[in-house]
């Protein structure tokens, strides 16, 4: 796990707060997939610092579970909020062991997936989890853009990438999965999930007073993929 998410928790809470691309362009495009929150039970699966889940404890939710690897980001969750969720500190490779079949009404799983290496038996997890008529909503990296990293020039190899980003404001090395578009959404297809919606975000023309490169980027490149998917029966 990279020390963005551990050793520099504090200081990742801070820049995902109003930063362009996890604040003012993956959020708006993530939210804008979920609805009939209010009375839910909502799993926040990779929870992070809880940017999501302050989002979700307003929509008047029934219960909300926050899970995320890192110690750090569960320590930081609980100090936030408290009683109001139910975290706990769960490596996603392994599953939702703690989770009850049939439990959640809500999935909801941001920039988290690339960091599992077999998405097959986490999403026939998340299958279990999900009560019928109940869905999951995801970002992740987007395949197109991931691919320029590849050291094989194999799209569909999945391949263990390591870059420097500087999201805190200094070089960080994170490593992340590089898989294919197909690897995706079989492995939603086999688990029994149906997908409802796929979408590439969408930039506000507010992102462009903050910086012009980054606007013209994302309004013409792809970066990050959101789906929905349903738990039909």
């Amino acid at each position: 796990m990279s020390d963005m998410y551990t050793k520099h928790a504090h200081q990742y809470d801070a820049a995902i707060q109003n930063n362009i691309y996890n604040a003012m362009f993956e959020r708006p495009s993530t939210i804008e997939l979920l609805s009939h929150l209010k009375g839910a039970d909502v799993l926040d699966m990779g929870c992070g610092s809880g940017v999501y889940a302050n989002w979700i404890l307003s929509q008047s939710v029934k219960k909300l579970t926050c899970v995320d690897a890192s110690s750090d980001m569960i320590n930081l969750v609980k100090n936030k909020f408290g009683p109001q969720v139910n975290a706990y500190v769960q490596n996603l490779n392994q599953g939702l062991p703690i989770e009850a079949s049939s439990s959640a009404d809500v999935i909801i799983s941001p920039l988290v997936l690339h960091y599992v290496e077999d998405l097959v038996p986490l999403f026939s997890e998340v299958y279990r989890v999900l009560k019928p008529g109940g869905y999951m909503v995801f970002s992740t990296h987007h395949p197109f853009n991931d691919f320029s990293a590849s050291p094989s020039s194999n799209y569909f190899r999945r391949e263990l990438i390591e870059e420097t980003w500087d999201t805190i404001g200094m070089p960080v090395k994170v490593k992340f999965y590089r898989r294919s578009l197909m690897e995706i959404t079989e492995a939603i297809s086999r688990s029994g999930l149906i997908i409802s919606r796929i979408t590439e975000g969408c930039a506000d023309e507010s992102i462009q007073t903050k910086c012009e490169s980054t606007y013209r980027r994302l309004t013409s490149h792809p970066n990050f993929i959101f789906f929905r998917c349903e738990k039909l029966k």
